[in-house]
């Protein structure tokens, strides 16, 4: 087993964070077959399998406004308005995916890409593990 940790800058906005080229990058330095596991140690965020660039990432905020809405009704309710959503969602999305490792290349759909799912406006850096089990 091999692992790392990637530094990410979500920034001060809801975001849906492209890290696919980081877990090819890593999985490619491994090569051979295994699995990728890709964790983020965070409350507040989760990792999702998804089409991005085609609105697909938007979609994704959009669905988790209107599941989780930033208001008042929170009961965990220190940080931002609406905070307590953040620390829900990793219910929704959670902290970790895994993926396999064909000849070092991830085995993705044609569409699928790795993200970081973020609606945390408190924490703008985030740390996600890659760690490579190799087969």
């Amino acid at each position: 087993m091999e692992s790392t940790v990637v530094q990410v800058a979500t920034g001060k906005r809801e975001v849906v964070h492209d890290i696919t080229g980081e877990c090819e990058r890593f999985a490619a330095s491994r090569g051979g077959d295994g699995l990728l596991h890709v964790f983020v140690p965070h409350a507040t965020a989760g990792i999702a399998i998804i089409e991005l660039g085609a609105g697909s990432d938007d979609d994704l905020l959009a669905a988790l406004g209107d599941l989780l809405p930033a208001d008042d009704r929170w009961r965990h309710a220190h940080g931002s308005r609406g905070h307590g959503r953040s620390h829900v969602m990793p219910a929704l999305v959670p902290p970790y995916a895994t993926v396999p490792v064909l000849g070092g290349r991830l085995a993705l759909g044609t569409w699928q890409s790795v993200a970081l799912v973020d609606l945390n406006l408190d924490n703008p850096d985030r740390q996600v593990r890659l760690t490579f089990l190799a087969g």
